[in-house]
């Protein structure tokens, strides 16, 4: 299987707003986000279906990501911190935690949200420095 963009920025090779890490995931800002504060978790292995996954690393990542979420959720004011798997843009399963105020507010075929790098750059930060793994 051909490496995913994912394992490339897990490996260093291409570059990322890292908000948390341990050695089994990592979370990063993604860079068209749906609303600010939009993080994509990953595996640091790479597998295509979420579901494919054992089910003891599939709730290790559930957990890791609750964790990061109620970072989010401290940094970026919204109602929840809404959940998706979709997973059909990169063969390598993903979980996008993105802050919202209603059902509408997850619709990843709108417009995205533009940040300067140096306004991603602080919100990993912001919410990197909330994060208690």
């Amino acid at each position: 299987m051909e490496e995913t963009i994912f394992t490339k920025i897990v490996k260093g090779e291409i570059p990322c707003y890292k908000v948390a890490e341990n050695d089994k995931f990592l979370a990063f800002l993604d860079i068209s986000p749906v609303a600010k504060g939009h993080t994509l978790v990953i595996t640091k292995i790479q597998n295509d279906y979420i579901f494919d996954l054992e089910d003891e690393l599939l709730a290790e990542m559930s957990v890791f990501s609750k964790k990061v979420a109620k970072a989010i959720r401290q940094v970026v004011p919204c109602k929840r911190i809404g959940v998706a798997v979709i997973g059909l843009d990169v063969p390598h399963n993903h979980i996008h935690l993105v802050p919202i105020n209603g059902g509408g507010d997850l619709d990843f075929t709108g417009p995205r949200v533009q940040l300067s790098k140096d306004e991603f750059a602080a919100l990993a930060a912001d919410i990197s420095g909330k994060i208690e793994l």
